[in-house]
């Protein structure tokens, strides 16, 4: 590996660092997902620098950013956020390991994202907004209806959109996805509904 290759490759290291420790991890606390985020930066790194050493050149590492980003990630338990971090960390991984015209431009690169998923993720930004999933009593006929039960027990200032994730008849339960806004005053000081519980 020559100096661009190890510039790269530290620059990579801090900025994906400075991603999943510094941005992610502080703010959303999971662990389970600082291996992978981590790791899938790595692999991208290492395969791209093996790729770019061959004949099969550029064209190749893009063709790996392609499929990698085809890859549905089927865990109920990843976010549409979590996601946008995956992405992130693949990317950082990609032009930190690319030939790019100046050995500064893929670490800069690099940083925007860093800098730039910095900023969306700000708690301060979606303080007011919540999303839960929640199982209903019973089932509701009536858009209306359903946005007045679920502001109730919700305490929401406004329902913003409601998804039906399942209605069951026999049981008489509807469970819904629900994104909703609460009050200034409130902001911070209820108590989330766990999910799946019945209300």
């Amino acid at each position: 590996m020559d100096a661009f290759g190890w510039t790269g490759l530290v620059a990579d290291l801090a900025l994906v660092g400075a991603l999943v420790l510094g941005v992610y991890y502080r703010r959303h606390r999971r662990r389970e997902m600082v291996v992978p985020y981590i790791g899938l930066n790595v692999g991208v790194f290492a395969v791209v620098s093996a790729l770019l050493g061959t004949e099969v050149g550029v064209g190749v590492g893009f063709g790996l950013f392609g499929v990698l980003s085809i890859i549905r990630l089927r865990s109920s338990e990843i976010s549409h956020g979590d996601v946008c971090y995956y992405f992130s960390s693949l990317s950082i991984g990609l032009v930190c390991a690319m030939p790019l015209p100046s050995v500064w431009t893929g670490p800069l690169l690099g940083l925007f994202v860093v800098a730039v998923m910095a900023v969306i993720d700000q708690p301060l930004l979606h303080r007011r907004h919540r999303r839960e999933r929640v199982v209903l009593e019973r089932v509701y006929g009536s858009r209306v209806e359903l946005d007045a039960r679920l502001a109730e027990l919700l305490g929401a200032e406004s329902i913003v959109r409601v998804e039906t994730v399942e209605t069951d008849l026999v049981r008489d339960a509807q469970t819904v996805e629900v994104s909703y806004r609460v009050a200034a005053e409130r902001d911070g000081r209820r108590r989330p509904v766990p999910v799946g519980r019945g209300l």
